[in-house]
């Protein structure tokens, strides 16, 4: 997640355990594949051409999995659990999720993830700190606020604290033949890249059941 403007577990056992507590024979164990004409997280660009793979499982509310993507200089090794829940019309959401690389290519992420959402909009809130190398961790929080309806969709989001910065993503996605394929109009503010950016992705995934 390397910005221009940044000074650049829980562990997986704690997962294992609650992947007991909830019923793992009768867990939904999904797999996915993707590519990224190129991959960009959260408006920052981290690769052209990068391909990407995870596993996921679900029971109830509860869900966890793993995903890794290439970022040229090795991986980079995603982790995350979380539940979810529906009050009334309003979805709730709380969760964990840890980035972590094989390369040098950046350091550690660790965030609390909550979200909510009501009819086509949805609310999510990371708050998170950085290792940062060797220099002081950072703490940073997210903040996006997303409209869909119908495959299309519009993200305003960005930073605050010791990171900051937003953008605007635009973007439309369908299945064709079991296909995923989409498409996404990603404009970057200058806090946040360096410089202003727009870019246009195409992504192609494909989804498994295991």
């Amino acid at each position: 997640m390397k910005a221009a403007n940044i000074t650049s577990p829980v562990k997986f056992g704690l997962i294992a355990s609650l992947l007991l507590a909830s019923g793992f024979a009768q867990a939904d164990w999904s797999a996915n594949l993707g590519y990224a004409s190129e991959y960009h997280y959260r408006g920052i660009f981290q690769k052209n051409s990068s391909a990407s793979g995870g596993v996921d499982y679900e029971s109830g509310g509860f869900s966890a999995g793993t995903w890794a993507a290439d970022v040229g200089d090795g991986l980079e090794v995603d982790g995350y659990f979380g539940y979810g829940a529906d009050v009334g019309d309003v979805s709730l959401s709380i969760g964990y999720t840890g980035y972590f690389y094989t390369g040098d290519f950046d350091d550690t992420y660790q965030e609390i993830n909550l979200g909510a959402g009501f009819g086509l909009l949805s609310l999510d809130v990371a708050i998170g700190e950085y290792e940062n190398f060797s220099g002081p961790t950072q703490d940073y929080t997210y903040y996006s606020l997303t409209l869909e309806k119908d495959g299309f969709y519009g993200k305003y989001a960005g930073f605050s604290q010791d990171f900051e910065g937003s953008y605007l993503e635009l973007g439309y996605g369908t299945t064709v033949s079991d296909i995923d394929l989409g498409i996404v109009l990603l404009f970057s503010d200058s806090d946040l890249v360096g410089d202003s950016d727009e870019n246009i992705i195409f992504t192609i995934g494909k989804s498994f059941d295991l």
